[in-house]
């Protein structure tokens, strides 16, 4: 909704394709960003429901949580077929890139990702609390070239930072990286950022869990460095006291959780390659009681 919303402030031709529930509260409220990079506002917007009533896109920018993938997996490929979009997923993780590659082909998907800290408040509004919104997007296919270039141009004039990366697979196992000890650690300690910066051995935590996604990334051929390491430990440190991951914002609110994406899908990564990854591992199992949302105690 936020990238969205900045793109169709821009002037851009934008459609939202979301749920039956989602359509209904979109249309009573409309689009609207709370933001620290300015607010914005729209009230009639374009809203699909189904992918049959799409007939023309370029660009399918895929923004959905982990655990919602595989229901959105055959209507994308449907929207895809039709228009002869490509899908740009903005998503946690790496497994959904050969799911959709599976789906739509190779050649239709982009690499991408996304760095912000944003929530949906109660009437759907978005409330994004840090200076970063960031978007990075390349090929992962030698025909896309031609189509980043033109989302590259496109992007320029969007109240949002947008990058076009030759090494995109790169930079998405750099946000993999983080996100598996940011998420990881905020949700099993249950607290932003701050507390966690005053205790020794949760950094500790969370700098072996960068340490054990760096290795696994070799593993796959990407291969990160002790300085990625760093650069992620030291941008962990530096969040206001009060910053946490999507992943805690979500349990707080007793939401689902992208435990099994994120988390389960790097020991199942680490499985393929018959390594472990111990920190991970007990960062999942401590989660995972929470993946379905809040948890009945009695």
């Amino acid at each position: 909704m936020y990238f969205g919303g900045r793109f169709l402030e821009a002037g851009h031709h934008v459609s939202f394709f979301v749920r039956e529930k989602r359509a209904e509260q979109l249309q009573k409220e409309g689009l609207k960003i709370n933001s620290v990079k300015g607010n914005y506002e729209q009230k009639d917007i374009s809203i699909h429901t189904a992918p049959e009533t799409i007939n023309n896109a370029d660009i399918i920018l895929l923004a959905v949580k982990g655990y919602h993938l595989e229901q959105a997996v055959s209507q994308i490929k449907e929207i895809s077929k039709r228009t002869r979009a490509f899908i740009l997923p903005l998503m946690n993780g790496v497994e959904h890139i050969n799911r959709l590659q599976e789906a739509a082909g190779k050649e239709r998907v982009l690499g991408g990702l996304a760095f912000i800290i944003a929530t949906l408040n109660e009437k759907g509004h978005v409330k994004h609390t840090s200076k970063q919104h960031d978007i990075l997007f390349g090929p992962l296919h030698e025909s896309q070239h031609e189509i980043c270039e033109k989302l590259e141009k496109t992007s320029k004039n969007i109240n949002s930072n947008s990058f076009k990366k030759e090494d995109i697979l790169t930079q998405i196992w750099k946000k993999y990286m983080f996100i598996t000890a940011f998420s990881g650690i905020t949700s099993t300690v249950q607290a932003p950022i701050g507390p966690i910066m005053k205790s020794k051995a949760s950094l500790k935590t969370a700098k072996k869990s960068l340490q054990e996604m760096k290795d696994l990334s070799i593993k796959e051929g990407v291969s990160l460095t002790d300085k990625d390491v760093e650069q992620a430990f030291t941008q962990l440190k530096s969040f206001p006291a009060d910053a946490t991951s999507s992943m805690h914002q979500d349990l707080r609110k007793g939401y689902p959780l992208e435990v099994e994406h994120i988390h389960g899908g790097a020991l199942r990564i680490a499985s393929k390659h018959n390594v472990t990854l111990p920190v991970i591992e007990t960062l999942y199992g401590i989660i995972k009681v929470r993946e379905e949302g809040a948890v009945d105690m009695d």
